[in-house]
């Protein structure tokens, strides 16, 4: 069978014939409408017969609703496939194909300049030609100002100041609940301080709750210089007796 295009697909079973075309731009698909086979009805015409002369009263009352069965049941009976037709069969199915190609041509145009044929969806009219050969002005004028718009922002990002501050170190888990501290001085879960510990041999800061300086190694759970041991106060480094009670400070 010689087709108006080669992208098609023939669903034709046993049962009856259906054809779908494709349009060879976007690949959607026209399918025909279904057309049920002769051969098929006189099949089951002939096998109701022999089952008994009782079921002959329903095929004949049941013509009104079989001349809506052939619309109603096109899809189902698209998957019962059948090898080996008959003669008879043959020749409705190259006569329903060409019916099928006059039905589903209204829906297609063949483009004068790629020789493909489209779908409305995909035919400029006005040139005579597929999208693809000749895309219509105002979708290109659309693609175009969306790609301009689209590289005018990427440019403007990679010049544009999203965020002002001073890089520095922050606590991102509270080392007393575990949970994440948030981005205040204190913990969002439990309340606990998450100020950064300066280390008193270096001078750099570290997470509150690190035993030793991640910087000098130096042990940030040991009393600072100048830290009274009679009373607690803390005093100025080089100092040799504490200003609070007087102690000697060791």
């Amino acid at each position: 069978m010689q087709s108006f295009t080669r992208n098609y697909h023939d669903n034709s079973t046993d049962a009856g014939y259906q054809f779908t075309f494709y349009c060879d731009n976007c690949n959607d698909g026209y399918k025909s409408s279904f057309i049920e086979s002769e051969t098929h009805k006189k099949g089951k015409g002939l096998r109701a017969l022999s089952q008994g002369a009782s079921i002959l009263g329903g095929l004949v009352g049941g013509r009104g609703h079989n001349a809506g069965w052939a619309a109603e049941r096109g899809g189902s009976v698209l998957s019962e496939r059948f090898e080996g037709q008959s003669p008879e069969w043959q020749k409705e199915h190259e006569r329903a194909f060409e019916m099928a190609q006059n039905e589903a041509q209204r829906h297609f145009h063949r483009c004068h300049g790629c020789s493909k044929y489209a779908c409305d969806a995909c035919y400029n009219t006005d040139a005579g030609l597929c999208i693809a050969c000749a895309p219509r002005q105002d979708v290109y004028v659309a693609q175009a100002h969306s790609s301009a718009m689209r590289r005018n922002i990427d440019e403007a990002a990679e010049t544009a100041t999203v965020w002002q501050g001073s890089i520095e170190a922050k606590t991102t888990v509270c080392p007393a609940c575990g949970h994440p501290a948030g981005t205040g001085q204190f913990c969002n879960n439990c309340g606990q301080s998450l100020a950064q510990n300066a280390c008193p041999g270096c001078g750099q800061t570290n997470a509150p709750g690190t035993r030793f300086c991640n910087h000098c190694g130096a042990n940030l759970q040991a009393p600072p210089p100048g830290h009274c041991a009679k009373c607690g106060t803390d005093n100025a480094p080089g100092g040799r007796f504490c200003g609070g009670c007087g102690a000697p400070l060791s």
